[in-house]
Protein backbone atom coordinates (compact mmCIF):
# COMPACT_ATOMS: atom_id res chain seq x y z
CA UNK A 1 0.00 0.00 0.00
CA UNK A 2 3.02 2.28 0.69
CA UNK A 3 4.17 2.18 -2.86
CA UNK A 4 0.62 2.79 -4.41
CA UNK A 5 0.42 5.99 -2.21
CA UNK A 6 3.88 7.18 -3.13
CA UNK A 7 3.41 6.61 -7.15
CA UNK A 8 -0.13 8.82 -6.43
CA UNK A 9 2.42 11.28 -5.17
CA UNK A 10 4.73 11.49 -7.96
CA UNK A 11 1.82 11.74 -10.07
CA UNK A 12 0.06 14.61 -8.35
CA UNK A 13 3.61 16.31 -8.47
CA UNK A 14 4.12 16.65 -5.04
CA UNK A 15 7.23 18.78 -3.85
CA UNK A 16 8.51 16.11 -1.14
CA UNK A 17 7.78 13.09 0.69
CA UNK A 18 8.29 12.18 4.13
CA UNK A 19 8.13 8.24 4.55
CA UNK A 20 8.72 5.41 7.12
CA UNK A 21 9.14 2.06 5.77
CA UNK A 22 7.40 -0.92 6.34
CA UNK A 23 10.10 -2.69 4.19
CA UNK A 24 13.35 -1.05 3.32
CA UNK A 25 13.94 -2.93 0.31
CA UNK A 26 10.34 -3.17 -1.21
CA UNK A 27 9.69 0.88 -0.91
CA UNK A 28 13.27 1.71 -2.46
CA UNK A 29 12.38 1.65 -6.12
CA UNK A 30 9.20 4.15 -5.99
CA UNK A 31 11.08 6.55 -3.84
CA UNK A 32 14.25 6.36 -6.10
CA UNK A 33 11.72 6.98 -8.99
CA UNK A 34 10.38 10.09 -6.61
CA UNK A 35 14.09 11.43 -6.44
CA UNK A 36 14.38 11.41 -10.19
CA UNK A 37 11.34 13.34 -11.02
CA UNK A 38 12.98 16.18 -8.73
CA UNK A 39 11.06 14.99 -5.42
CA UNK A 40 12.32 15.85 -1.98
CA UNK A 41 12.33 12.22 -0.01
CA UNK A 42 13.08 12.28 3.66
CA UNK A 43 12.46 9.40 5.94
CA UNK A 44 11.46 9.04 9.71
CA UNK A 45 11.29 6.03 11.94
CA UNK A 46 12.33 3.03 9.33
CA UNK A 47 14.35 3.33 6.66
CA UNK A 48 14.54 2.38 3.14
CA UNK A 49 17.95 1.67 1.36
CA UNK A 50 20.20 5.10 1.55
CA UNK A 51 20.08 5.59 -2.01
CA UNK A 52 16.17 5.81 -2.03
CA UNK A 53 16.18 9.05 0.03
CA UNK A 54 18.10 12.08 0.96
CA UNK A 55 18.08 12.05 4.57
CA UNK A 56 16.37 9.88 7.35
CA UNK A 57 15.87 10.90 10.72
CA UNK A 58 16.81 8.14 13.30
CA UNK A 59 14.70 8.38 16.78
CA UNK A 60 17.96 6.58 18.49
CA UNK A 61 20.56 4.72 17.05
CA UNK A 62 20.18 1.17 16.76
CA UNK A 63 22.91 0.43 19.47
CA UNK A 64 21.63 2.92 21.83
CA UNK A 65 18.09 1.36 21.71
CA UNK A 66 19.89 -2.48 22.26
CA UNK A 67 22.32 -0.83 25.10
CA UNK A 68 19.43 0.34 27.05
CA UNK A 69 17.08 -2.82 26.52
CA UNK A 70 19.95 -5.49 27.37
CA UNK A 71 20.83 -3.35 30.38
CA UNK A 72 17.38 -2.83 31.59
CA UNK A 73 16.71 -6.99 31.57
CA UNK A 74 20.29 -7.93 33.04
CA UNK A 75 19.56 -5.27 36.03
CA UNK A 76 16.13 -6.75 36.48
CA UNK A 77 16.65 -10.92 35.96
CA UNK A 78 20.34 -10.76 36.54
CA UNK A 79 23.76 -11.77 34.31
CA UNK A 80 22.50 -15.54 34.35
CA UNK A 81 18.70 -15.05 33.54
CA UNK A 82 17.29 -16.62 30.59
CA UNK A 83 14.57 -14.34 28.60
CA UNK A 84 12.78 -14.63 24.86
CA UNK A 85 11.16 -12.27 22.32
CA UNK A 86 7.80 -11.02 20.91
CA UNK A 87 8.43 -9.18 17.93
CA UNK A 88 6.40 -8.24 14.99
CA UNK A 89 8.26 -9.80 11.94
CA UNK A 90 11.70 -11.09 11.22
CA UNK A 91 12.12 -8.69 8.79
CA UNK A 92 10.32 -5.54 9.48
CA UNK A 93 13.67 -3.22 9.69
CA UNK A 94 13.63 -1.53 13.25
CA UNK A 95 12.71 -4.48 14.87
CA UNK A 96 15.12 -6.86 12.96
CA UNK A 97 17.71 -3.81 13.51
CA UNK A 98 17.57 -3.98 17.24
CA UNK A 99 17.50 -7.60 17.60
CA UNK A 100 20.63 -8.14 15.80
CA UNK A 101 22.63 -5.21 17.98
CA UNK A 102 20.93 -6.37 21.17
CA UNK A 103 22.26 -10.20 20.30
CA UNK A 104 25.64 -8.47 19.60
CA UNK A 105 25.78 -5.99 22.76
CA UNK A 106 24.67 -9.42 25.28
CA UNK A 107 27.48 -11.51 23.73
CA UNK A 108 30.26 -8.81 24.69
CA UNK A 109 28.45 -7.02 28.11
CA UNK A 110 26.34 -9.91 29.04
CA UNK A 111 27.33 -13.43 27.87
CA UNK A 112 25.76 -15.46 30.38
CA UNK A 113 22.34 -14.43 29.87
CA UNK A 114 20.37 -16.73 27.82
CA UNK A 115 18.38 -16.29 24.98
CA UNK A 116 15.57 -18.83 24.89
CA UNK A 117 13.45 -17.78 21.60
CA UNK A 118 12.23 -15.20 19.59
CA UNK A 119 8.66 -15.30 17.83
CA UNK A 120 6.50 -13.16 15.69
CA UNK A 121 3.09 -11.34 16.09
CA UNK A 122 2.93 -9.18 13.61
CA UNK A 123 1.62 -5.67 14.85
CA UNK A 124 -1.04 -7.51 16.53
CA UNK A 125 -3.01 -7.16 20.27
CA UNK A 126 -4.08 -10.80 20.58
CA UNK A 127 -1.29 -12.56 18.87
CA UNK A 128 0.99 -10.97 20.44
CA UNK A 129 -0.54 -11.62 23.58
CA UNK A 130 -0.90 -15.34 22.90
CA UNK A 131 2.60 -15.48 21.49
CA UNK A 132 3.69 -14.61 25.17
CA UNK A 133 1.51 -16.69 27.19
CA UNK A 134 2.58 -19.21 24.85
CA UNK A 135 6.47 -18.42 26.37
CA UNK A 136 5.43 -18.25 29.45
CA UNK A 137 3.54 -21.88 29.50
CA UNK A 138 6.73 -23.32 27.31
CA UNK A 139 9.72 -22.40 29.56
CA UNK A 140 7.82 -22.17 32.96
CA UNK A 141 10.32 -20.84 35.67
CA UNK A 142 13.72 -20.80 33.15
CA UNK A 143 11.75 -18.09 31.92
CA UNK A 144 12.86 -14.71 33.44
CA UNK A 145 12.42 -12.04 31.16
CA UNK A 146 10.35 -11.30 28.04
CA UNK A 147 11.39 -8.29 25.73
CA UNK A 148 8.61 -6.80 23.77
CA UNK A 149 9.99 -5.00 20.39
CA UNK A 150 6.68 -2.75 19.26
CA UNK A 151 4.18 -0.68 21.19
CA UNK A 152 1.82 -3.72 20.84
CA UNK A 153 3.73 -6.49 21.48
CA UNK A 154 5.20 -5.20 25.15
CA UNK A 155 1.88 -4.24 26.81
CA UNK A 156 0.58 -7.14 25.41
CA UNK A 157 3.01 -9.14 27.18
CA UNK A 158 2.78 -7.42 30.21
CA UNK A 159 -0.98 -8.44 30.31
CA UNK A 160 -0.09 -11.74 29.70
CA UNK A 161 2.32 -11.83 32.70
CA UNK A 162 -0.30 -10.35 34.77
CA UNK A 163 -3.09 -12.79 33.68
CA UNK A 164 -0.93 -15.54 34.24
CA UNK A 165 -0.17 -13.97 37.85
CA UNK A 166 4.02 -13.86 36.84
CA UNK A 167 4.08 -10.34 37.86
CA UNK A 168 7.69 -10.01 39.96
CA UNK A 169 8.89 -13.56 38.48
CA UNK A 170 9.14 -12.61 34.86
CA UNK A 171 10.27 -8.89 33.57
CA UNK A 172 8.93 -7.20 31.03
CA UNK A 173 11.52 -4.53 29.25
CA UNK A 174 10.38 -3.39 25.70
CA UNK A 175 9.36 -0.17 23.65
CA UNK A 176 5.81 1.24 24.02
CA UNK A 177 4.06 4.58 24.66
CA UNK A 178 3.67 5.19 28.27
CA UNK A 179 -0.12 5.78 28.24
CA UNK A 180 -0.32 1.89 27.27
CA UNK A 181 1.99 1.03 29.85
CA UNK A 182 1.06 2.94 32.96
CA UNK A 183 -1.30 0.52 34.48
CA UNK A 184 1.48 -2.37 34.29
CA UNK A 185 4.21 -0.07 35.70
CA UNK A 186 1.75 1.40 38.11
CA UNK A 187 1.26 -1.85 39.99
CA UNK A 188 4.61 -2.74 39.61
CA UNK A 189 4.64 -5.34 37.08
CA UNK A 190 6.81 -3.21 34.68
CA UNK A 191 10.26 -1.47 35.94
CA UNK A 192 10.97 0.42 32.56
CA UNK A 193 9.83 1.08 29.41
CA UNK A 194 12.42 2.26 26.36
CA UNK A 195 11.08 4.77 24.07
CA UNK A 196 11.95 8.19 22.22
CA UNK A 197 9.05 11.00 21.72
CA UNK A 198 7.33 10.18 18.57
CA UNK A 199 5.66 13.82 18.84
CA UNK A 200 9.47 14.91 18.99
CA UNK A 201 10.26 12.66 16.12
CA UNK A 202 7.48 13.98 13.88
CA UNK A 203 8.62 17.56 14.60
CA UNK A 204 12.03 16.64 13.63
CA UNK A 205 11.19 14.96 10.40
CA UNK A 206 8.98 17.50 8.98
CA UNK A 207 11.32 20.31 9.63
CA UNK A 208 14.41 18.42 8.06
CA UNK A 209 11.77 18.58 4.71
CA UNK A 210 11.63 22.08 5.62
CA UNK A 211 15.52 22.54 5.73
CA UNK A 212 15.64 20.41 2.35
CA UNK A 213 13.21 22.03 0.64
CA UNK A 214 15.03 25.73 1.57
CA UNK A 215 18.47 24.52 0.60
CA UNK A 216 19.64 24.95 4.57
CA UNK A 217 20.34 21.29 5.30
CA UNK A 218 23.11 20.03 2.39
CA UNK A 219 24.78 17.16 1.70
CA UNK A 220 27.82 17.28 4.23
CA UNK A 221 25.92 19.13 6.66
CA UNK A 222 27.11 18.05 9.97
CA UNK A 223 23.98 19.27 12.14
CA UNK A 224 20.39 20.81 11.52
CA UNK A 225 18.44 23.29 13.21
CA UNK A 226 15.02 22.09 14.31
CA UNK A 227 12.62 24.50 15.90
CA UNK A 228 12.00 23.71 19.49
CA UNK A 229 14.77 21.15 19.64
CA UNK A 230 17.55 22.69 18.33
CA UNK A 231 20.32 21.43 16.49
CA UNK A 232 20.20 18.10 15.76
CA UNK A 233 23.39 16.24 14.82
CA UNK A 234 24.01 14.55 11.63
CA UNK A 235 25.11 10.80 11.73
CA UNK A 236 26.76 8.27 9.13
CA UNK A 237 26.68 10.83 6.43
CA UNK A 238 23.02 11.34 5.67
CA UNK A 239 21.10 10.47 8.90
CA UNK A 240 19.71 13.16 11.75
CA UNK A 241 19.99 11.81 15.09
CA UNK A 242 17.12 12.70 17.51
CA UNK A 243 19.21 11.76 20.61
CA UNK A 244 19.24 8.93 23.18
CA UNK A 245 16.70 6.46 23.95
CA UNK A 246 14.61 7.59 26.64
CA UNK A 247 13.30 5.08 30.14
CA UNK A 248 10.02 5.40 31.09
CA UNK A 249 9.86 4.17 35.31
CA UNK A 250 7.32 4.32 37.92
CA UNK A 251 9.17 8.11 39.23
CA UNK A 252 8.32 9.69 35.57
CA UNK A 253 5.85 7.87 33.79
CA UNK A 254 3.05 9.62 34.90
CA UNK A 255 3.87 13.22 33.65
CA UNK A 256 3.82 11.85 29.91
CA UNK A 257 0.33 11.54 27.94
CA UNK A 258 0.62 10.10 24.83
Amino acid sequence: EQITFIDNYITQGVDGILFAANDPVAISPVLKKALSKGILVVGYDANSTPEARQWFVNQAQFNGIAKSLMDSMAKEIGETGSFAIVTSTFTTPNQARWIAEMSAYAAKCHPKMKWLETVEAQEDNVLSFNQATTLINKYGGDLKGLFGMTSVATPASAEAVTQAKKCGQVAVIGLATPNAMKPYVNKDCVKSVVLWNPVDLGYAAVHVLRAVADGTLKPGATSVKAGKLGELQVINGSEILLGPPFVFTKSNINGFDF
